[in-house]
């Protein structure tokens, strides 16, 4: 028989703004959470259902989710800053969860795309997330998606029975398509001034503060990766291509998952109950 999980919707109150989230209770006893955070722009139920659907099927099997909108985004108030800028908000909604099932040891956040950056910014910094679920980080630069444009859009348009019809009926572009592969081959190469210029933290490179939260954060990681998305290749080349993040991957807290045929957003029923098993199986590993 199928367990009745009660979901509440509740008031997150984070600066002069309020954000709703709605509550999955899970198991009363349950000391261990899942705070799903939303990648923008995007608000509590996701793409194709995914966040109602996950939050569901981890609560029948014991696991309270919360899953809220922070500002700017959804049903909340306050104005949207960006997901770099998400920390107040972060804070904010675990201290509702805290406030409602009081006997949470533990937190993980869960997050998609941006929403894993953000996670990664904020976890080092507070005690009660315990583990991160992070799928198809946004790990974007401008010579990094241009890279990742080149090896994998170009490349297998290369093969496209499509591509070499429109070449035979003349119907193809070249000048058009010259200029834009001249363009990707423009901001694919790397920038070297030969000088060192001090820069605020903040203001590094995007991939260098989100490997910095990672290396700061010790506890244990689930990364999920599609393989039919250009965000996560991004981020699969660079963790191949730079020696930190290499080592940060093999860490033994850090678990890899990869789903070939899977899309960004896991559009798909399979794709999006395989997300749902590798979580609870990790969630109750440890």
């Amino acid at each position: 028989m199928t367990a009745v999980i009660a979901e509440t919707a509740l008031i997150c109150h984070c600066e002069n703004s309020e954000m709703l989230g709605i509550l999955h209770t899970g198991a009363p006893n349950a000391t261990r959470g899942v705070l799903v955070v939303v990648g923008g722009p995007q608000y509590r139920v996701g793409s194709h259902r995914q966040f109602v659907l996950l939050a569901r099927d981890l609560a029948q099997t014991g696991i309270p989710v919360l899953r809220f909108d922070y500002r700017g985004m959804g049903d909340a108030g306050g104005e949207f800053t960006g997901f770099e800028n998400i920390d107040a908000d972060i804070h904010a909604a675990l201290d509702a969860f805290s406030q409602q099932l009081p006997q949470l040891r533990e937190i993980v956040i869960w997050g998609l795309c941006d929403a894993a950056s953000a996670a990664l910014f904020y976890a080092w910094r507070d005690p009660r997330v315990s583990g991160l679920v992070l799928l198809n980080p946004w790990a974007r630069t401008e010579a990094g998606q241009a890279r990742a444009y080149l090896r994998h859009y170009y490349l297998s348009r290369l093969s496209s029975p499509d591509l070499w019809r429109k070449i035979r009926r003349g119907d193809f572009a070249f000048s058009a398509a010259w200029r834009s592969l001249w363009t990707l081959l423009g901001q694919a190469r790397p920038v070297d001034s030969g000088k060192a210029v001090a820069v605020h933290p903040e203001q590094r490179p995007l991939p260098e503060r989100m490997a910095d939260g990672w290396r700061r954060f010790h506890g244990p990681i689930l990364l999920i990766l599609s393989g039919d998305d250009l965000t996560a290749a991004e981020f699969r080349d660079m963790t191949r291509t730079v020696r930190t993040w290499r080592r940060l991957l093999a860490q033994p807290q850090v678990t890899v998952r990869e789903y070939a045929e899977a899309n960004h957003t896991f559009s798909r029923r399979e794709w999006r109950d395989q997300v749902a098993v590798w979580t609870r199986e990790w969630l109750q590993a440890w």
